[in-house]
């Protein structure tokens, strides 16, 4: 029996009807086999075009619908469950997309853009006599979630998920949770100490009784899907048990060993034996294995002899811990450009050329001067400081076209904390352009120009070199019109973000997708932000695009709540437009399997006969085993080939 179809065609304003001839394409889809009614409304998505489908369908007693309108990307659910309450089934409802792929690219031929949205409809019309009514596909769902990254993000993400009564598993793989932010001194705009608004939330983590904290561990494998994911997490050896170290100290004392000390940026050395900073939790040591001649064998087993509690146990092994997860969030932040890709900016080998990052440990209380600026090289407090923007950033030749953000904001501050502790200093600003985007961050800027007296000149930096123990920096003012060059005691770079170190290995685990610069793609720029394209998985902060701290909570509590969404029933449901094997045409070739990027596919073999399986719940419908498969024995529900080569039969016609 033939299906009774309805056609609705949106004019969207004037972004359709301003290039398609609407009327015209109700007038020809009136008198198409197969439909019983063609529709034209100024907004389909709106309430009334929405209630007029609804009206229709109950009218006319339709079997599908087909809406002419924008992507499916943006109102296909919008309009599959205004189908669904008027109960019609949701997948017989299809979206052609005539807008961005018609009228958008045809703004100056009305005769062609009409010929082309008839062609592009009649495709639709003759899809959808042969769709099939699916029904979701129903997933339990495990009602715990993990974050990878113990940084701000990942830090309010578990808060949030763990106040809202689900479990936690926090996994951070370096020694302490506080990431990037528990280096800073202040904070933009307001100056506050950035370890005050953070040690809170590390202590309020530790303690919370529905959050797991493990530190010093590693994500080694991933596999399930959506509410059902399988997690191997490495939990590297400290070699000092925690419940028994009084952090006396002594250890540090005796140990010979003096190493590069990453929380300090290598500005000054630590022991092989170390607490990363005096707040860090867990608030224990840590022996840096690679460093401690005590595994080469024992040679030294100093700290062992002078430790009273027994707490060093260079017996300690990694282990292996199993978790199942319903969703992740992924909060692996950011690190910085390194200076050594800037040979013409002495390629890191100029003692007094710091980074942001670098500079942030000087001003700080807490980092190798206790907030006394003063120069690598002879311990000089610097009086002329000249501060770089977009190094390395909108840049193509370093492959970074982006804007780093934060980085005219840090600068301003920079100068600002510098005039602060060096009254009679100068700080000089060498800028693009400055991007102050945020609440009360234009005046932030303003007042480190006015009331600081910094000195903002507008011009690139070509080149730094050293001059008679003098930094030069030679660079050009292009309000001026002048190439210029400024002795210096110190330079501060403001270098690109990049997507942490150890990204690229973590996303080929967690098969999510990213940018061409490494950074996590979400579904959607605008509508789903805090999403992957990838079902379970959902992203906040840095590890998204560069960002500042306030955007960064306000994401982290966005994927938090994306995740308790989640949890809240007790089932999931799964897109049904999925891949499907007949079995009496598949050969067990196996070529498929590997070629699917959701490990969907799997042999089963039962004496002689040999068959793909497709996993339905991990399935995401990309049609890369379609394509591939030798004997055709593979299809996808609505996207059948009988359906596909009716489509291509009428965007053939004339």
């Amino acid at each position: 029996m033939s299906k009774k179809i309805g056609v609705f065609i949106c004019h969207c304003g004037t972004n359709i009807a301003g290039t398609v001839d609407v009327e015209k394409l109700r007038q020809v889809f009136s008198k198409y086999p197969g439909v019983v009614l063609a529709e034209n409304y100024f907004y389909m998505c709106s309430d009334p075009g929405q209630k007029l489908i609804q009206n229709t369908i109950k009218e006319k007693k339709l079997d599908s619908v087909i809406v002419a309108c924008c992507s499916p990307t943006l109102h296909e659910t919008t309009f599959r469950k205004t189908c669904e309450l008027a109960g019609l089934n949701p997948y017989q409802c299809e979206i052609a997309n005539i807008r961005e792929q018609c009228s958008w690219v045809h703004r100056d031929n009305m005769e062609e853009a009409t010929r082309k949205a008839i062609k592009i409809t009649s495709t639709i019309v003759e899809k959808v006599k042969q769709n099939e009514s699916l029904e979701p596909i129903s997933i339990p769902v495990t009602r715990r979630a993990l974050v990878i990254g113990g940084g701000i993000a990942g830090i309010q993400a578990a808060l949030d998920i763990g106040d809202a009564g689900y479990e936690v598993l926090l996994v951070e793989r370096n020694p302490s949770i506080g990431g990037h932010m528990i280096q800073l001194s202040e904070t933009f705009p307001t100056l506050d100490c950035s370890q005050c608004i953070m040690t809170p939330k590390m202590v309020e983590i530790s303690r919370h009784p529905k959050v797991k904290l493990l530190t010093y561990s590693e994500i080694q494998e991933i596999s399930g899907y959506v509410g059902n994911f399988n997690v191997k997490i490495l939990k590297k050896p400290r070699y000092v048990i925690a419940d028994k170290c009084t952090l006396c100290d002594k250890c540090i004392e005796v140990c010979p060993v003096a190493t590069t000390n990453e929380f300090d940026q290598r500005l000054v050395a630590r022991k092989a034996i170390y607490m990363p900073f005096p707040q860090a939790i867990p608030a224990t040591f840590t022996i840096d294995a690679e460093k401690c001649p005590g595994f080469l064998p024992i040679a030294c087993g100093k700290c062992a002899d002078v430790c009273e509690p027994k707490a060093i146990d260079f017996d300690m092994q990694p282990e292996i811990l199993e978790e199942k997860i319903g969703a992740i969030v992924v909060a692996t932040g950011y690190d910085l450009y390194s200076a050594k890709n800037l040979p013409e900016y002495g390629g890191g080998k100029l003692e007094d050329v710091l980074d942001g990052l670098q500079f942030e440990r000087l001003l700080s209380a807490t980092g190798p001067t206790e907030g006394e600026i003063r120069r690598l090289s002879d311990n000089k407090v610097p009086k002329r400081v000249v501060f770089l923007s977009c190094v390395g950033s909108r840049n193509t030749e370093h492959h970074k076209p982006y804007c780093s953000k934060i980085c005219c904001m840090y600068m301003a501050k920079h100068a600002m904390l510098y005039k602060h502790k060096v009254a009679n200093g100068e700080a000089i600003v060498f800028y693009i352009d400055v991007r102050a985007g945020g609440k009360g961050y234009e005046e932030f800027v303003t007042r480190a120009q006015t009331d600081d007296d910094v000195v903002y000149i507008r011009g690139k930096v070509s080149k730094i070199y050293r001059d008679n123990g003098k930094l030069v920096v030679l660079g050009v003012d292009t309000l001026a019109c002048k190439q210029i060059e400024v002795e210096c005691d110190m330079v501060v770079l403001a270098m690109a973000m990049i997507p942490s170190s150890g990204n690229n290995d973590l996303l080929s685990k967690l098969k999510i997708a990213a940018d061409e610069h490494g950074f996590l793609s979400e579904a959607h720029p605008k509508l789903r932000p805090v999403e992957s394209i990838s079902a379970g998985f959902f992203v906040a902060g840095a590890v998204q695009a560069p960002k500042d701290i306030p955007e960064t909570v306000a994401q982290a509590s966005g994927a938090a709540s994306k995740v308790t969404d989640l949890f809240s029933s007790a089932e999931l449901k799964h897109e049904p437009i999925v891949a499907v094997v007949d079995e009496d045409v598949c050969s067990g070739c196996g070529v498929c399997i590997p070629l699917c990027p959701y490990g969907a596919r799997e042999l089963e073999i039962d004496g002689e006969k040999r068959v793909v399986k497709v996993n339905d719940v991990l399935c995401e419908g990309c049609g890369c085993c379609i394509a591939a498969c030798p004997s055709g024995a593979t299809g996808q529900w609505n996207f059948m080939d009988k359906q596909l080569y009716k489509m291509i039969n009428a965007a053939l016609l004339k």
